[in-house]
């Protein structure tokens, strides 16, 4: 009888889950009819804190976990249709109520501040790009299928499909997030998402070896403990370091609760100390980047005052990461020991691997290889020997050259140049309270930067992904700025009282 009722059950599990899944996607369609924002926070919550690499780990059972869950039948990862379900939702909810903030309308406002409200938010100039890309996506999938090449194959993130799904994350984030309290609650959670990330990587760090993905000791003999090896962990770090640091030590600083300054100073330290022990040279030349970027939100007396307090303990803390690093390196002690190009070794395969790209971009100036392709010669590099050989590159920009040509290049330098333009706007109008938030999605991307060059951000969905939020920061914070205050419910202690007179006999 029990073997009976086993067996049942287990021949049953697959129907169960189906049906859980379909109660939970009733749910969330509910909630996010409702709030939005709910089905926000835990999409950042996967990527603020769900590892996407297992490169340098020695372990057989290591994966990228999530970020690979159902791309094989549904093309696309689960994460992504996610997020595309979610848009879905906001922009349902923004239609009912008229363009307002979904949970924002209230019953004793006035139609006509409602309409003031609905349409003060500036558009974000950003979503045209991203339709360009959509648009150049869809002629690689129409030739790929003409040149007899899987659509899978084209559709893969190793082409440029990534680039894509950035479009309808910064899209939900602006519907979900639009009135200033729910961008100061947005603010304050991406600071805490990235304490707490710190405190486990420096936890980790101290206590138990550092991240297991280590490919420095685990495959070039270098005897270092690192915090976090993918480069997403120590962006989310920049992003909490920023919040932090402008919220002390901007001009206009609002009056906040002791516990909040403790943990903003707590922030400012572990996220600083987790970027540097990241021992990625991306990282601490991004930081660089990002913190200049924060150093010029700040009155020019308190950024003398900055640099001459912390510029000597970080160059002394950069400094000893280096020399622990580099100084036991084959190639020699020079930051950039693997890209000397006057030889071809194991650890100059990087200026070989961009050589060989260049021969095909100048072949292909127009069109590129296609997202599907491969590039020449990538046989010749060691880290290229599996499945995915030559698919990918280490550097974004070339990445996008090699596989869309020209139209690829000038898309990516519209994306740039909207931001770059939205940013300069944020970053001179946003009010004290909004400015930590805008100025976090700025120095972020400045973080970025070096990755960018010469990593490998683009068929990466984590990395991608966390850069569209970053993206959307600025954006977020200019549409709450833009639009005004809600006006407070009137007190019952002023309404006027209504007098019964007895009547009289």
């Amino acid at each position: 009888m029990s073997e009976t009722l086993l067996q049942y059950l287990f021949t049953s599990l697959p129907f169960i889950v189906v049906v859980l899944l379909a109660l939970l996607a009733v749910l969330g369609i509910g909630v996010g009819l409702v709030w939005p924002r709910l089905l926000v926070y835990p999409y950042l919550c996967i990527f603020f804190w769900m590892n996407s690499t297992s490169y340098g780990n020695l372990s057989v059972f290591a994966t990228p976990g999530v970020y690979s869950r159902g791309s094989g039948m549904l093309l696309f990862p689960v994460v992504l249709w996610y997020v595309l379900g979610a848009w879905c939702c906001a922009r349902i909810a923004a239609g009912f109520s008229g363009g307002l903030a979904p949970g924002a309308a209230q019953g004793g406002m006035p139609g006509r501040a409602q309409a003031q409200l609905a349409g003060s938010a500036a558009p974000c100039n950003l979503l045209p790009w991203f339709w360009g890309w959509t648009v150049l996506l869809a002629c690689h999938t129409g030739a790929a299928f003409i040149a007899g090449v899987p659509v899978k194959d084209a559709l893969a993130p190793s082409g440029f499909s990534n680039i894509v799904w950035m479009g309808p994350l910064v899209a939900l984030m602006l519907l979900s997030f639009r009135t200033r309290e729910q961008a100061l609650e947005l603010a304050r959670f991406v600071m805490l998402a990235g304490l707490g990330r710190a405190l486990f990587g420096l936890g980790r760090w101290a206590a138990f070896g550092g991240d297991p993905n280590n490919v420095y000791a685990n495959m070039n003999a270098i005897r270092i403990r690192l915090t976090f090896f993918d480069i997403n962990d120590s962006l989310l770090c920049m992003l909490a370091f920023s919040i932090a640091a402008v919220q002390l030590f901007q001009a206009a600083q609002g009056r906040r609760a002791t516990l909040w300054r403790f943990l903003e100073w707590l922030t400012l330290g572990a996220t600083a100390a987790c970027i540097v022990l990241s021992y990625r040279r991306s990282a601490w030349f991004g930081f660089m980047l990002g913190f200049a970027i924060v150093m010029l939100r700040f009155p020019p007396r308190r950024r003398v005052q900055l640099a001459l307090a912390a510029l000597p303990l970080a160059g002394a803390a950069l400094g000893y990461a280096a020399l622990r690093r580099l100084g036991q390196t084959r190639g020699g002690s020079g930051l950039f020991y693997d890209m000397q190009s006057r030889r071809f070794g194991p650890e100059s395969e990087r200026v070989l691997e961009l050589k060989l790209v260049l021969g095909d971009i100048l072949a292909k100036p127009f069109t590129g290889i296609g997202s599907w392709g491969r590039y020449s010669g990538y046989e010749q590099i060691s880290w290229q020997a599996n499945p995915d050989g030559g698919l990918f590159l280490h550097s974004g920009i070339l990445h996008v050259a090699l596989k869309c040509g020209l139209p690829g290049i000038a898309l990516l330098a519209g994306t740039v140049a909207a931001f770059v333009l939205a940013a300069r706007h944020a970053l001179r109008s946003l009010p004290p309270e909004l400015l930590p938030l805008g100025t976090a999605g700025v120095a972020a991307l400045a973080f970025m930067i070096p990755d960018v060059l010469v990593g490998t951000p683009f068929p990466q969905v984590r990395t991608t992904q966390m850069l569209a939020i970053a993206l959307a920061l600025p954006y977020v914070a200019l549409a709450a700025a833009a639009r005004p205050a809600l006006p407070a419910p009137p007190s019952r202690a002023g309404a006027p009282r209504l007098r019964i007179q007895p009547v009289p006999a």
